[in-house]
């Protein structure tokens, strides 16, 4: 009995019962888009989590003041312990260290002509555009006379922009901060939505000096409420934070324990003391979500997965029963020459048609669950050809698993036994 009189002989079959055939291949349709759906999301989760992660900048450490004390008690960074000679001492004292980039910051509202816009700005110096990976989109970067001199300049992030000159060509027009007339010399180019949320291209950058003597006292005159920023520094050389750019991921964990102990013997904090400073890295902040989203995506195929087995299960159960149903047929076909070998392979074959034919309806649902859920839902997705040969794979191991027990049932019938079997 050849390949093809065998496949004949399932398709007959099947096409005998064809509903009981549709209704159990259900489970494996069901299964099958499933999995392409939850996979295709969890893909598309990692990805854009990955963007995030670009766009962060992992070899990278923020050092913050510590949190007030006093009537007044504020939260972490509230305090205004950094300063110029700390960022100064990292620079030099500890290897591996690549950019060190200080600001301060506040928020308030900025006018150019009819319109306005409340957002955050930073003061910063010149490491801070390659440490938090800052591309200028149209215009120029800070010149070293205007890190010097304290001029009034502006770079706008490309949300300021849009609010404030719609489609128009910013760059030479002066806008204002309170009483301070800024000059906008350059553009950000967009990065998007945070990584915490917010929008990252809200904020405008001045120089640090600009952002100490100038927007600080600007906001506090016009008792402007800070638009989610920090305090701003309370003396001439404080600093609201330092991020620590490293040449190399390996070198982090060095870096950090070397600042901790550099910023506590500066600061004259006794052992056993709190520290008046944090050290974020985030790079165990970046690991840590990453391992999160590749346990919820894992967490998500599993659960497809069950619907894959519970149709399995469906698939072996009704040839169980077709295996019951068609005794006298088999020992039949024994008594005019067929061997156990044939019977498994025609009922294997029948399984595996279910299986395959399941799964290739399954995966053109899935593939559309997944692009209608990319285009109408608020879900990440990311479908490649891998998800669909992986479910393609699921679909061929289910019916070759599920139905090789009642095809081997099957196979084993005593002919005798069949012929006298009353069906």
């Amino acid at each position: 009995m050849t390949l093809t009189d065998v496949m004949r002989s399932a398709v007959s079959s099947l096409r005998g019962n064809w509903l009981r055939s549709i209704l159990t291949a259900l489970g494996v349709i069901i299964g099958i888009a499933a999995v392409i759906v939850m996979v295709s999301v969890g893909r598309g989760t990692q990805s854009e989590l990955d963007q995030m992660i670009s766009r962060l900048g992992s070899n990278r450490l923020e050092i913050f003041g510590g949190a007030s004390r006093g009537p007044a008690r504020g939260g972490a960074g509230s305090e205004a312990s950094l300063t110029d000679a700390d960022a100064d001492a990292i620079r030099g004292e500890i290897p591996g260290v690549q950019y060190v980039a200080t600001s301060v910051s506040g928020g308030g509202q900025v006018v150019f002509a009819e319109n306005n816009w409340s957002t955050r700005w930073e003061g910063v110096n010149a490491d801070y555009f390659p440490v938090n990976d800052w591309q200028i989109a149209s215009g120029a970067e800070f010149g070293a006379r205007d890190y010097n001199t304290a001029n009034k300049v502006v770079i706008l992030g490309e949300t300021v922009r849009r609010e404030l000159f719609g489609d128009g060509d910013p760059i030479g027009a002066t806008i204002r901060f309170g009483r301070v007339p800024l000059k906008v010399v350059g553009v950000l180019s967009a990065k998007g939505q945070g990584n915490w949320g917010q929008d990252s291209d809200d904020i405008m950058l001045v120089p640090l000096e600009t952002g100490r003597r100038r927007m600080a006292a600007a906001a506090a005159a016009e008792a402007a409420p800070a638009a989610g920023a920090m305090v701003a520094p309370r003396r001439a050389d404080t600093v609201s934070r330092i991020s620590v750019g490293v040449g190399r991921a390996e070198d982090l964990a060095f870096v950090e324990d070397e600042i901790n102990a550099l910023l506590r013997q500066r600061h004259r904090i006794a052992p056993g003391a709190d520290d008046d400073f944090q050290v974020r890295n985030i790079a165990e902040i970046v690991a840590t979500r990453t391992q999160t989203t590749r346990l919820m995506s894992l967490l998500l195929g599993a659960v497809a997965s069950i619907s894959l087995i519970v149709g399995g299960i469906g698939i072996m159960n009704i040839m169980l029963v077709s295996v019951t149903e068609r005794i006298r047929e088999i020992g039949l076909r024994m008594a005019v020459g067929a061997g156990p070998r044939e019977i498994q392979m025609q009922f294997l074959a029948e399984a595996m048609l279910i299986s395959l034919g399941g799964g290739a309806i399954g995966i053109a649902l899935g593939v559309a669950g997944a692009l209608l859920a990319s285009k109408f839902g608020a879900l990440p997705v990311q479908l490649d050809l891998q998800v669909v040969a992986m479910a393609t794979g699921f679909s061929v191991a289910t019916g070759l698993f599920f139905g090789f027990y009642p095809a081997r049932k099957a196979a084993r019938l005593d002919p005798i036994e069949a012929l006298r079997h009353q069906g």
